[in-house]
């Protein structure tokens, strides 16, 4: 997008002050990523629910660095003026802190991220800050927290009752104290949204956390149901059905090309004259294969 500079943290904590909400949107390839900057959007997380969307899998769990780093690198070169922040996948920084920066690293390094992700409370608190330390940035992600899914019961709401409402407190304070420059919140009840953004000097971004966080984010084919089929979520909202535009141009291309419909005259290139006689001689000069 001709023109625009990307945020950094700094201009981030100030639109939070001056009540203006960001803007984040998932991608996870070089069109994506070229797509969403041309929108304008804030940021772009590279997100390990490309696992779910991208990788065919059933969970974010099976995704791995690799897959990270690959697809960080394509969103870089297609959103080069578009601060990026890159997903720490399932089980890369819950060991020591040296293979947790080894990691951080190499998406920073290979993948040109500006920031990563971590999804967690008070026990990644530590590697938060050493990573910060280390001089890279990094967005925390508490609430419903995907790679942990199987531990909490599944894809449910979190912050219904007052004692998980001050768990969610106390993690959010906790990642704002370790250095996090902005927590997500998935999957929050509202009232308790609102309250840890009213709480934080760090932008919140939800998603199914209501309307009165910082910014919001959603998945990139979530936002143009692109998917087959298409699973409705009620926090998100479709702006256009781009799946079934999708299914139903490659139908009418399958139905063209067995009605020889496709390709028509237009669509060829005629040689020049004399080219048939010189392949076939004179007797094939009106031969087509």
């Amino acid at each position: 997008m001709a023109g625009k500079q990307a945020l950094n943290i700094v201009k981030m904590k100030k639109m939070k002050t001056e009540g203006v909400p960001l803007s984040m949107l998932t991608a996870y390839d070089y069109p994506s990523a070229v797509l969403a900057e041309e929108a304008g959007v804030d940021m772009i997380l590279v997100g390990d629910s490309l696992g779910n969307v991208v990788l065919g899998y059933d969970s974010t769990l099976p995704v791995t660095i690799d897959d990270m780093v690959y697809h960080t690198r394509a969103v870089a070169r297609g959103a080069e003026h578009t601060f990026i922040v890159a997903d720490m996948p399932f089980m890369t920084y819950h060991g020591g802190i040296d293979e947790t920066l080894k990691n951080v690293r190499r998406l920073m390094q290979e993948g040109h991220a500006h920031a990563v992700k971590m999804e967690g409370g008070l026990e990644i608190c530590g590697a938060v800050s050493s990573i910060v330390s280390a001089g890279v940035p990094v967005l925390g992600h508490i609430g419903l927290t995907p790679q942990s899914v199987n531990t909490i019961g599944g894809y449910r709401v979190q912050g219904k009752d007052a004692r998980d409402a001050q768990r969610l407190m106390d993690e959010a304070k906790a990642l704002e104290k370790a250095g996090a420059f902005g927590v997500v919140l998935e999957l929050v009840t509202e009232e308790v949204a609102e309250a840890i953004t009213k709480e934080l000097a760090i932008p919140t971004i939800g998603i199914g956390a209501g309307r009165y966080c910082d910014g919001q984010v959603l998945v990139f084919h979530d936002v143009l149901r692109y998917a087959s089929p298409y699973r409705e979520k009620r926090f998100v909202k479709t702006y256009a059905d781009v799946g079934g535009i999708i299914r139903e141009a490659l139908g009418q291309y399958v139905q063209e090309v067995k009605q020889r419909a496709f390709p028509d005259q237009s669509h060829a290139f005629g040689a020049d004259e004399g080219v048939l006689e010189s392949l076939y001689g004179a007797a094939g000069k009106g031969a087509r294969s």
